[in-house]
């Protein structure tokens, strides 16, 4: 303050004091006006900027999303399977079809690392648990007493495997090799023809499937038998001490039923009556009848892989299929990952193309990636009625189908198989493939050898353990360890191309006392 300041006159400051209460009266009014008018314009909406926004969303906290059920995925799931399909698919060009590519490994590549060794000893100790001592014989599946020549092969293709991976020695192998052929040589027949479909694995009696001691014939499988004169092809030519009982299981056969007309036959038992059937559709008829080719019989037709193969697109994907369906035919026509698998594993993709097999992993790959569910799929006994199913890419017109071989649809018990997602690894390797391979290892590992398969929507392993399933486990890692397919490998020759074993009946007997 200034020192020459000074104070106004009193009647001035009365009147001062009183228009400063009068003027900040009116200024308050004044202010309340406005603050009411504010609240309602410009304070109830403010300006924000897409920046604040921004930032302000980053610092709220998010609602947490429900986890989608898995029956609301399968629901999804399905839709994208049935959206997936469109006629006609995209064919394969004929010189890409004449064209047999072998497929060998990289020298350095075979060499089965510690987890797959793993993986083999725990597949042979399914068979460990199921050997019969007495007949040489293994059970189909776990615990149960019945075979199936398919299945049969599939315990000599695991024998072989663990003999050549050192799981067991020369002589338990030589020891148990011997047996089951023995038997195979001697055992009982259908109308003494051709091994019976089913038998009694402990006593030898042909039954029917799902019983033990009721003896019934019903008919043989070409399928089966042609699978079988694989790797009884394999056996003789790999080691030549077991080539005369391996020739002996072929003489006990009547093999001339089961070829006609270049097409392989089956017969089965309707009513008390046989029925003699055309066998097979593309996919298994042409691999089995690789094996009845070796041995020198004809199949010209049932080789063929094209007069019969149609194409539809699977999520993009051109995959074969065969024209000859349920509707038309009376067979169901599954397209299924194992017969081309088995293919490439054992012939090198000599009974069909491996374009084929390419489309066929393809489609499952471009299912992943639509729906991220990891698709290997293939037919396979279930741990659940209706007990047995074929998971299949297409069927009888339908897309992704899972049916019984009665067409029952269950879809609901689709599943990714092991045997399918290890052998589609073995022969491609790809960042897939290994995705399979290890799901494989992670969900479906048992004390007594590998599940078949772990189900899509209920989200669990199909708990059944099989020979089948084990057995291609097995041998899809001795592929990889030799670095060849097993025919190949074997040095196995057709039979019009090697010297013709005579096996009398005087021989055959001899061989059997042995």
């Amino acid at each position: 303050m200034s020192s020459d300041f000074k104070p106004p006159p009193k009647s001035l400051s009365i009147l001062a004091s009183v228009g400063g209460v009068v003027t900040a009266a009116i200024v308050i009014a004044i202010l309340n006006v406005w603050s009411k008018q504010l609240s309602q314009t410009s304070i109830k909406k403010p300006e924000i900027s897409a920046f604040q926004t921004a930032s302000r969303q980053l610092l709220q906290p998010k609602k947490p999303q429900r986890p989608v059920s898995g029956a609301k995925k399968a629901e999804i799931i399905a839709s994208l399977d049935a959206k997936s399909v469109v006629f006609p698919g995209k064919p394969i060009p004929k010189k890409q079809l004449t064209v047999a590519i072998i497929p060998y490994l990289a020298p350095g590549v075979g060499k089965l690392t510690p987890e797959e060794t793993t993986t083999a000893r725990l597949a042979w100790s399914y068979f460990q648990r199921n050997w019969n001592d007495k007949t040489g014989l293994v059970n189909s599946v776990d615990g149960f007493t019945s075979v199936s020549m398919w299945d049969q092969t599939a315990a000599i293709a695991a024998l072989v495997s663990a003999r050549e991976l050192n799981i067991v020695p020369a002589a338990e192998f030589e020891a148990k090799m011997s047996k089951m052929l023995k038997t195979l040589a001697s055992m009982p027949l259908y109308k003494g023809e051709l091994p019976n479909k089913v038998y009694n694995a402990k006593t030898l009696v042909p039954v029917n499937y799902g019983q033990l001691e009721k003896r019934e014939e019903i008919g043989w499988s070409a399928i089966d038998l042609g699978r079988m004169a694989i790797w009884l092809k394999i056996v003789g030519a790999k080691y030549p001490q077991m080539r005369s009982l391996t020739a002996a299981v072929w003489k006990h056969w009547q093999v001339k039923r089961l070829t006609k007309n270049g097409q392989m036959y089956g017969t089965a038992v309707i009513k008390g009556k046989e029925q003699y059937n055309q066998e097979g559709r593309l996919g298994y008829e042409n691999y089995a009848a690789y094996g009845l080719k070796l041995w020198g019989l004809d199949v010209k037709q049932a080789l063929d892989y094209q007069s019969h193969a149609a194409f539809v697109n699977l999520y993009g994907q051109g995959i074969p299929y065969d024209r000859r369906d349920y509707k038309n035919s009376g067979a169901n026509n599954y397209v299924l990952s194992e017969p081309y698998i088995l293919d490439g594993i054992e012939t090198g993709f000599q009974a069909l193309p491996k374009t084929y097999a390419d489309r066929i992993l393809a489609a499952q790959v471009a299912r992943y990636q639509a729906t991220k569910q990891l698709t290997a799929v293939t037919e396979d006994n279930l741990d659940r009625p209706p007990y047995f199913v074929y998971s299949s890419l297409f069927v009888n017109g339908k897309p992704w189908a899972t049916i019984t071989d009665t067409r029952q649809q269950r879809n609901d018990l689709r599943f990714l198989s092991a045997k399918a997602a290890i052998g589609w690894h073995v022969l491609y390797n790809t960042a897939y493939t290994r995705q399979l391979f290890d799901f494989v290892q992670a969900n479906l590992k048992s004390k007594d050898g590998w599940y078949n398969g772990f189900y899509e929507s209920l989200r669990q392993p199909n708990k059944t353990l099989t020979a089948n399933n084990n057995g291609v486990i097995l041998e899809s890692l001795l592929y990889k360890q030799v670095g060849q397919p097993l025919t190949v490998w074997a040095r196995v020759r057709s039979q019009k191309s090697t010297k013709r074993v005579m096996i009398t009946p005087q021989v055959t007997a001899k061989i059997l006392r042995q």
